[in-house]
């Protein structure tokens, strides 16, 4: 069977759901660390984010385990 390629980029919708909150949370969490003006939020229900954002924002809602911290 062949490996699956990773996804490149994510949709609003997409990166909400990967970091398991709702579309609302996770525009509440774009705005309080990422957008610097209201006006900005226009543009993220259009914006693509990478794995590497979804991390970062997954290390600022404070969902992050890592592999020692389960164990």
């Amino acid at each position: 069977m062949p490996a699956r390629t990773p996804k490149s980029y994510f949709s609003e919708t997409e990166a909400a759901r990967s970091l398991g909150i709702t579309v609302d949370e996770f525009r509440v969490l774009v705005k309080s660390h990422i957008v610097d003006r209201d006006e900005d939020m226009t543009n993220v229900p259009v914006t693509t984010y990478h794995a590497s954002d979804l991390l970062v924002l997954r290390l600022l809602t404070g969902r992050f385990r890592t592999a020692t911290a389960q164990g």
